[in-house]
């Protein structure tokens, strides 16, 4: 009789322990999307402002000496 109470409460703890942990996973998977996203962010930084820069500048430079 007093394994049966054991096994009950195993069941219980080891269910808020599955729930913890599912948790963490996916925590944890949110963390490292979110680092992928930054370093890819910061990989592409430079490119990436150095293109924005050029068409900017086309932006601007091609309608001025347009209406010259």
């Amino acid at each position: 009789m007093a394994e049966e109470d054991k096994k009950t409460g195993g069941a219980i703890r080891m269910n808020a322990i599955d729930s913890i942990v599912a948790d963490i996973q996916y925590k944890s998977q949110i963390l490292a999307r979110t680092n992928k996203i930054d370093s890819g962010i910061m990989d592409s930084g430079i490119p990436g402002f150095a293109a924005g820069l050029i068409i900017s500048l086309l932006l601007i430079v091609v309608p001025v000496l347009v209406l010259m």
